[in-house]
Protein backbone atom coordinates (compact mmCIF):
# COMPACT_ATOMS: atom_id res chain seq x y z
CA UNK A 1 0.00 0.00 0.00
CA UNK A 2 1.24 3.49 -0.84
CA UNK A 3 1.43 5.84 2.14
CA UNK A 4 -0.20 9.27 1.82
CA UNK A 5 3.09 11.03 2.66
CA UNK A 6 4.93 9.10 -0.07
CA UNK A 7 2.22 10.03 -2.57
CA UNK A 8 2.38 13.73 -1.61
CA UNK A 9 6.19 13.71 -1.88
CA UNK A 10 6.06 12.15 -5.35
CA UNK A 11 3.31 14.55 -6.49
CA UNK A 12 5.46 17.54 -5.49
CA UNK A 13 7.45 16.82 -8.66
CA UNK A 14 4.40 17.21 -10.90
CA UNK A 15 4.53 20.84 -12.06
CA UNK A 16 1.11 22.49 -11.92
CA UNK A 17 -0.35 25.83 -12.91
CA UNK A 18 -1.65 27.78 -9.92
CA UNK A 19 -5.25 28.97 -10.04
CA UNK A 20 -7.71 30.72 -7.79
CA UNK A 21 -11.08 29.01 -8.19
CA UNK A 22 -14.11 31.13 -7.31
CA UNK A 23 -17.86 30.90 -6.97
CA UNK A 24 -20.67 33.23 -5.88
CA UNK A 25 -24.27 33.16 -4.78
CA UNK A 26 -26.75 35.97 -4.27
CA UNK A 27 -24.92 37.39 -1.25
CA UNK A 28 -21.30 36.20 -1.05
CA UNK A 29 -18.17 35.22 -2.98
CA UNK A 30 -15.92 32.27 -2.17
CA UNK A 31 -12.60 31.01 -3.48
CA UNK A 32 -9.61 28.76 -2.94
CA UNK A 33 -6.15 28.19 -4.41
CA UNK A 34 -5.89 25.09 -6.58
CA UNK A 35 -3.21 23.25 -8.46
CA UNK A 36 -5.42 20.24 -9.27
CA UNK A 37 -7.05 21.60 -12.44
CA UNK A 38 -6.78 19.99 -15.86
CA UNK A 39 -8.35 19.82 -19.27
CA UNK A 40 -10.73 16.91 -19.93
CA UNK A 41 -11.96 17.42 -23.50
CA UNK A 42 -12.50 20.19 -26.05
CA UNK A 43 -15.87 18.81 -27.20
CA UNK A 44 -17.57 20.13 -25.15
CA UNK A 45 -14.81 22.27 -23.58
CA UNK A 46 -14.48 20.81 -20.06
CA UNK A 47 -12.15 21.17 -17.08
CA UNK A 48 -11.69 18.94 -14.06
CA UNK A 49 -11.24 20.77 -10.73
CA UNK A 50 -10.45 19.05 -7.43
CA UNK A 51 -11.35 20.58 -4.06
CA UNK A 52 -10.69 19.37 -0.53
CA UNK A 53 -13.98 18.58 1.21
CA UNK A 54 -12.57 20.13 4.42
CA UNK A 55 -12.42 23.58 2.76
CA UNK A 56 -14.63 26.13 4.48
CA UNK A 57 -16.21 27.10 1.15
CA UNK A 58 -16.73 23.54 -0.16
CA UNK A 59 -20.50 23.48 0.38
CA UNK A 60 -20.92 26.74 -1.58
CA UNK A 61 -19.26 25.30 -4.70
CA UNK A 62 -21.48 22.19 -4.48
CA UNK A 63 -24.64 24.29 -3.99
CA UNK A 64 -23.88 27.04 -6.54
CA UNK A 65 -22.82 24.67 -9.37
CA UNK A 66 -20.76 27.45 -11.00
CA UNK A 67 -17.11 28.37 -10.77
CA UNK A 68 -14.37 30.31 -12.50
CA UNK A 69 -10.81 29.01 -12.79
CA UNK A 70 -8.56 32.08 -12.68
CA UNK A 71 -5.12 30.93 -13.84
CA UNK A 72 -2.56 33.14 -12.11
CA UNK A 73 0.21 35.04 -13.83
CA UNK A 74 3.74 35.18 -12.44
CA UNK A 75 2.94 38.50 -10.74
CA UNK A 76 0.00 37.10 -8.74
CA UNK A 77 1.71 34.86 -6.18
CA UNK A 78 0.26 37.03 -3.40
CA UNK A 79 -3.25 36.03 -4.53
CA UNK A 80 -2.38 32.35 -4.34
CA UNK A 81 -1.18 32.86 -0.79
CA UNK A 82 -4.25 34.92 0.17
CA UNK A 83 -6.70 32.32 -1.14
CA UNK A 84 -4.92 29.51 0.70
CA UNK A 85 -4.70 31.45 3.98
CA UNK A 86 -6.99 31.79 6.99
CA UNK A 87 -8.26 35.16 5.69
CA UNK A 88 -12.00 35.63 5.47
CA UNK A 89 -13.60 35.45 2.02
CA UNK A 90 -14.13 39.20 2.14
CA UNK A 91 -10.44 39.83 2.90
CA UNK A 92 -9.36 37.49 0.09
CA UNK A 93 -11.42 39.33 -2.52
CA UNK A 94 -9.91 42.67 -1.46
CA UNK A 95 -6.61 41.37 -2.88
CA UNK A 96 -7.53 41.75 -6.56
CA UNK A 97 -9.85 43.43 -9.04
CA UNK A 98 -12.87 41.24 -9.77
CA UNK A 99 -15.53 41.25 -12.48
CA UNK A 100 -17.74 38.51 -13.91
CA UNK A 101 -18.48 36.81 -17.22
CA UNK A 102 -21.43 34.50 -17.96
CA UNK A 103 -22.06 32.59 -14.72
CA UNK A 104 -21.63 35.38 -12.17
CA UNK A 105 -18.65 33.66 -10.49
CA UNK A 106 -15.84 36.14 -9.70
CA UNK A 107 -13.35 36.69 -12.54
CA UNK A 108 -9.90 38.01 -11.65
CA UNK A 109 -8.78 40.86 -13.91
CA UNK A 110 -5.23 40.47 -15.22
CA UNK A 111 -5.20 36.70 -14.73
CA UNK A 112 -3.33 34.70 -17.35
CA UNK A 113 -6.67 33.22 -18.43
CA UNK A 114 -10.15 32.82 -16.89
CA UNK A 115 -12.39 29.81 -17.51
CA UNK A 116 -15.99 30.54 -16.49
CA UNK A 117 -17.81 27.25 -15.92
CA UNK A 118 -20.99 25.46 -14.99
CA UNK A 119 -20.43 22.36 -12.87
CA UNK A 120 -21.99 19.42 -14.73
CA UNK A 121 -20.86 16.52 -12.54
CA UNK A 122 -19.73 16.17 -8.93
CA UNK A 123 -17.99 13.10 -7.56
CA UNK A 124 -16.46 12.49 -4.15
CA UNK A 125 -13.11 10.69 -4.14
CA UNK A 126 -11.48 10.20 -0.74
CA UNK A 127 -10.80 13.57 0.89
CA UNK A 128 -11.69 15.55 -2.24
CA UNK A 129 -14.58 16.42 -4.51
CA UNK A 130 -14.03 16.30 -8.27
CA UNK A 131 -15.99 18.83 -10.31
CA UNK A 132 -16.47 18.30 -14.07
CA UNK A 133 -16.92 21.81 -15.37
CA UNK A 134 -18.31 22.80 -18.76
CA UNK A 135 -16.68 26.03 -19.90
CA UNK A 136 -19.19 28.69 -20.94
CA UNK A 137 -16.81 31.66 -21.35
CA UNK A 138 -13.06 32.24 -21.66
CA UNK A 139 -11.14 35.47 -21.14
CA UNK A 140 -7.45 35.61 -21.93
CA UNK A 141 -5.20 38.18 -20.27
CA UNK A 142 -2.16 40.01 -21.54
CA UNK A 143 0.38 38.37 -19.22
CA UNK A 144 3.23 36.34 -20.69
CA UNK A 145 4.44 34.40 -17.66
CA UNK A 146 2.56 31.82 -15.61
CA UNK A 147 2.80 31.01 -11.92
CA UNK A 148 3.49 27.30 -11.37
CA UNK A 149 4.06 25.14 -8.32
CA UNK A 150 6.89 22.59 -8.33
CA UNK A 151 8.76 20.86 -5.50
CA UNK A 152 6.74 22.83 -2.89
CA UNK A 153 7.75 26.23 -4.27
CA UNK A 154 6.43 28.83 -6.72
CA UNK A 155 8.20 29.34 -10.06
CA UNK A 156 7.62 31.49 -13.15
CA UNK A 157 7.48 30.03 -16.65
CA UNK A 158 6.77 31.54 -20.03
CA UNK A 159 8.13 34.09 -22.41
CA UNK A 160 11.13 36.08 -21.27
CA UNK A 161 12.86 38.96 -22.97
CA UNK A 162 16.28 38.33 -24.45
CA UNK A 163 18.70 41.21 -23.88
Amino acid sequence: MIEAADFRNAMSFLTSAVSVVTTADMSDRYGFTASAVCSVTDTPPTLLVCMNKASSSHSHFVKNKILTVNVLSAQQEHLSKAFSSKMTAEERFQQGVWTELETGAPVLEDALVNFDCEIDQIQEVGTHTVFMCRIVAIQQGQQEQSLVYFNRAYHHVGLTEIA
